[in-house]
């Protein structure tokens, strides 16, 4: 019997998603993160700390272009829902920022302290917050992209999928763009994985909190991307869900990192020489 599509057991549905012990270059990616994470917050201008919610963990940190009127790109990290925070993640902002665009990393809850679907509502209330407040940090609230690795992946789908003029009063246009960096679309597999333990999934939550199971009937266009060297799960993901998209004729890119691991894939994200920076300046530019 089957766990889930081929998988008969837990130790082959571990080998696809365990990317800590399936890539060797985890620890120092983090210790490089942190580093050049502090220097960014030196260095650039920055906002840090601001609440855009109730609890202790819902918070942005702000770094604005010099520019006036700038487009917004949202970064939300990964860490499976259950690790790291926004202050690894200061370094995304240091490329974008020296091309003109306003960089906001948002915090979370993460599980078990709370379930993936508060971890949703938390990084939707961060749009909700920024298109009524950006504009006081030199961002454009017409020109929000948002863009998240791994979970974060997850989290941008979601964003992409949600109802905002319904349930926020907002233009349901107010994100103008996604991209999924080694995005996870389909969490029925992590059911029967070792991260069980931590997230408690159930079939409700997974019907909910799966992008595959919500594509909506109107969205911004998205670009899903995934590293060369990812387990055949992570691009078996987000081609599945780029299917499903454009099924809905919505607009999606699915694109294929070269040489890229689901580490080193985020570093390509920030280098400006990488078509991958020259492809999100673009969806930035201008919609998907």
């Amino acid at each position: 019997m089957n766990l889930y599509c081929d998988f008969k057991s837990q130790e082959e549905i571990d080998k696809q998603y365990d990317v800590g012990a399936a890539t060797p270059g985890r620890e120092s990616f983090l210790n490089h993160a942190i580093t050049e994470s502090e220097k960014t917050r030196r260095n650039l201008n920055c906002k840090l700390d601001i609440r855009y919610g109730p609890s202790l963990d819902e918070t942005l940190d702000i770094f604005p272009a010099k520019q006036a009127n700038p487009p917004v790109l949202v970064f939300i990290h990964g860490g499976y829902w259950r690790d790291l925070t926004s202050k690894e993640f200061s370094f995304i902002a240091n490329s974008f920022v020296e091309n003109g665009i306003t960089v906001v990393v948002s915090n979370y809850s993460l599980c078990p302290k709370v379930s993936i679907s508060e971890i949703t509502r938390q990084n939707r209330a961060v749009i909700a917050w920024l298109a009524r407040h950006i504009e006081e940090y030199n961002g454009d609230p017409d020109s929000i992209y948002v863009s998240g690795h791994s979970a974060g992946g997850h989290l941008t789908a979601m964003i992409c999928s949600s109802d905002w003029q319904g349930e926020y009063g907002l233009d349901q246009g107010i994100v103008k763009g996604g991209l999924a960096i080694s995005g996870l679309f389909d969490l029925q597999p992590f059911r029967y994985s070792f991260l069980q333990p931590t997230l408690s999934l159930s079939h409700e939550i997974i019907m909910r909190e799966s992008p595959c199971f919500r594509i909506p009937e109107t969205g911004p266009g998205m670009i899903l991307t995934v590293g060369e060297k990812e387990s055949s799960e992570f691009h078996r993901q987000a081609q599945e869900y780029h299917q499903a998209r454009l099924n809905k004729g919505l607009k999606s890119e699915y694109r294929v990192e070269a040489n890229q691991d689901h580490f080193s894939i985020l570093f390509d994200f920030i280098d400006p020489g990488s078509s991958l920076f020259a492809t999100t300046m673009k969806m930035l530019k201008s919609d998907v």
